[in-house]
């Protein structure tokens, strides 16, 4: 290593780069499946901005490669002023640059970060672009991300003839298998069909010499019913919601339930992107149901004594597919598979409550039957926690002064908050649900316990007191005598806040593995900003989703608040962004064979691995996000 580290040794990535170097950042490397998810993103966004849009067909060749072809506009091919490239090379090899940021030319869209087809290019060996706009027919080619054909017409056709067709083959050097996985890619494109009435998605495979078309009216409750099964279902037809709220937000969903609660049918998706890891809309639609349940309940006075229900228990056998469309949705990573926009919980939940309500008055004899079975459920639920009652102090060491406990006893609906510093702490109990979320205030920076043996963890009180309110000791594999179902993590936002983290989900991760193995750690991600818009406010978690915001809002006065901590935030904005369950973001701790968390965490955190720690800031520091 150079001892000497100057500014000339700061490497400035440019163009495509960044994406070959890291294209793990970009997509799934796994198989090249969000490569064509890109492409035919791309094209749904097409069909969702122009109705002449109606036809969308996907090709997989013998060769490998795949092709995707629209009837939309087609791309741009003028060239653009500030760069003096087409359209369609500023398209194919920068990164953030689309017509997508702005919402002129898409009302809703599932490409926003400006980044997928440019990802695409990239990460392939070849890729070929047609374009026909204008009467003409344009033509270009690439290789490995770079211009191998420049654009140029290549002949003529109808005026009304629009429409794209990019067709692309993946670099095996990327992926650890090259080849498309099928089924998944089926999957997908008939979501496209159903998520968008009348537009018709055609799969050709040229291998088999098959052919598949998919092609909706009254999408939703179709698939719900084919996909369902056999069994007793609650209604018989499909429940659905459906609300627009100006040209900000839509949805559009469909719910029964199974009698034997089984879930078979959980689907979500926003702008027509699938989000298998749910989300904010998903948690809108848990609470709505919740509520509009319990009013029902309430008003025909069904619930017994010392029953009340809970999420859990209206959600047993709840199939759903949920469709939102946003202006501005804000995701979990660029893969999309979670949605984290906090105001669209808040939009589904009470869309559903009302509409949920309404119609168990209307539907009484349905409305009791459904009821019944939640009502089961919290039996079930109240009998089984008396069985196994979350282990008192009694039966262990007294429980540390400073932890405000949860009144539940029944470890499964019960969360406990490590919370960084007494003033976060305080607003933090003024936040909680008393009922199943306990608070353990921390003080500073943990004690750094990755080579510490787990014999002398007790000499930190801080560590002391997180194994004693946890009920488990370090290394135990037996985790019965666990008292919460989730440990989250809750610090500041800044560097010091991440360092706190990183020093406790190692101490999880060294001696207390199971904990992680199973499932039960978590990190809350607080929010950095405040962006107050006339009477309404926003949280953005980053500098990219203040920007977005931004340019959200562009035409309304915006004020704009950094947080320096959660020791500032106020019970209320606590609330709503670290522990109300709907609104929260939280990032579950995961650690399996053949990860490399081990190995990471001993490069940051062993003491004579500095140099080390160095080497790794120098090469990925500019992968931190603040």
């Amino acid at each position: 290593m150079k001892a000497a580290y100057r500014a000339d040794d700061i490497e400035v990535l440019s163009g495509l780069d960044p994406v070959r170097r890291r294209p793990g950042m970009f997509t799934d490397t796994a198989r090249p499946n969000y490569l064509a998810h890109e492409v035919i993103d791309n094209s749904v966004d097409e069909a969702l901005a122009d109705k002449d849009c109606n036809r969308i067909e996907v090709t997989m060749h013998e060769d490998g490669s795949l092709a995707v072809e629209d009837n939309g506009r087609g791309m741009p091919v003028g060239t653009h002023e500030e760069t003096g490239l087409t359209g369609v090379e500023l398209i194919l090899t920068r990164l953030h640059a689309g017509a997508k940021f702005s919402r002129g030319q898409y009302r809703y869209s599932g490409g926003l970060h400006g980044v997928g087809v440019s990802v695409v290019n990239a990460l392939s060996e070849r890729l070929k672009v047609r374009v026909r706009r204008g009467g003409r027919e344009w033509h270009m080619e690439f290789a490995g991300g770079e211009t191998e054909r420049a654009l140029e017409a290549v002949g003529t056709v109808a005026r009304k003839n629009t429409g794209t067709w990019i067709r692309f083959w993946p670099d095996p050097r990327y992926f650890s298998r090259v080849s498309f996985h099928v089924p998944s890619l089926k999957r997908v494109l008939q979501a496209k069909a159903l998520l968008c009435p009348g537009l018709t998605v055609k799969l050709v495979q040229e291998a088999d010499d098959a052919e598949l078309e998919w092609c909706y009216e009254d999408g939703l409750a179709q698939y719900l019913r084919e996909h369902s099964g056999e069994g007793e279902w609650l209604p018989d037809e499909p429940l659905r919601f459906s609300q627009e709220d100006g040209e900000e937000r839509t949805l559009d969903c469909v719910v029964q339930w199974a009698e034997d609660g089984s879930k078979r049918i959980e689907d979500s998706y926003v702008n027509l992107v699938p989000t298998p890891r749910h989300g904010t809309h998903v948690n809108g639609l848990r609470t709505g149901l919740t509520e509009g349940l319990r009013e029902f309940c309430e008003f025909h006075k069904l619930l017994p004594r010392d029953v009340k229900i809970s999420p859990p228990d209206v959600w047993d056998g709840v199939n759903f597919v949920l469709s939102v469309k946003l202006a501005e949705p804000q995701f979990s990573g660029q893969l999309k598979e979670s949605l984290a926009s906090r105001d669209c919980a808040g939009f589904v939940a009470e869309a559903v409550r009302s509409r949920m309500a309404l119609w168990l008055n209307q539907h009484s004899e349905l409305g009791e039957r459904i009821a019944r079975q939640a009502i089961a459920a919290a039996q079930r639920r109240l009998k089984a926690a008396r069985k196994t009652p979350r282990r008192s102090p009694v039966s262990g060491p007294a429980l540390p002064g400073k932890l405000a406990d949860c009144a539940s006893t029944v470890a499964e609906e019960c969360e406990i908050f490590l919370v960084e510093g007494d003033s976060a702490g305080g607003s933090a109990r003024q936040a909680r649900h008393r009922e199943y979320q306990a608070i353990l205030p921390l003080r500073g920076k943990i004690l750094n316990t990755w080579e510490v043996d787990s014999a002398d963890l007790n000499s930190s009180q801080e560590v002391h007191d997180i194994a004693v309110a946890l009920g488990i000791e370090a290394g135990d594999s037996d985790l019965g005598n666990l008292r919460y179902r989730k440990v989250c993590i809750l610090a500041d936002a800044d560097s010091d806040g991440r360092h706190i983290a990183t020093l406790i989900c190692a101490l999880f991760a060294r001696h207390f593995p199971e904990l992680v193995r199973q499932g039960h750690v978590y990190v809350v991600m607080p929010p950095l900003y405040r962006l107050d818009v006339g009477k309404e406010t926003h949280y953005a978690l980053s500098d990219e989703e203040r920007d977005a915001m931004l340019r959200r809002f562009r035409k309304r006065k915006v004020s704009v608040t950094r947080f320096k901590g959660l020791g500032e935030m106020s019970a209320k904005q606590l609330r709503e962004t670290a522990m109300e369950p709907d609104t929260r973001r939280l990032i579950k701790l995961e650690m399996g064979a053949g990860d490399d968390a081990f190995a990471v965490l001993d490069m940051l955190l062993a003491k004579k691995r500095a140099p080390d720690r160095r080497a790794w800031l120098e090469d990925k520091g500019d992968l931190a996000a603040g």
